[in-house]
């Protein structure tokens, strides 16, 4: 990199070349025949890594003042814990008939 605030077009390349690597073991994890829990996980923690990347380099998140982060990541668990609150009710709404 040439600054701490500016990435050079090697950069993204190579960002770009480390994501097609996740990408392409995942897709081989997908073709061995693991047990569903291992294979679900294993798929979560690369997902996640990628969107690590993805926020972190190509959004440019990395180079931002830390308070951005500290503002926006207590905010991101509080409205996926409230959606993981909310989706048994949801799954809970599918199999009940609606009153007329």
């Amino acid at each position: 990199m040439s600054s701490n605030r500016e990435l050079t077009m090697s950069s993204y390349v190579g960002i770009g070349v480390g994501l097609m690597l996740i990408v392409g073991v995942e897709v081989i994890l997908t073709y061995q025949h693991m047990p569903p829990r291992t294979l679900l996980f294993a798929l979560l923690c690369l997902a996640c890594l990628e969107a690590y990347v993805g926020v972190m380099y190509l959004m440019h998140v990395k180079y931002e003042r830390p308070i951005l982060f500290w503002t926006v990541f207590p905010a991101t668990l509080f409205v996926l814990g409230f959606l993981c609150y909310l989706f048994p009710d949801a799954f809970r709404m599918l199999n009940m008939r609606l009153m007329k």
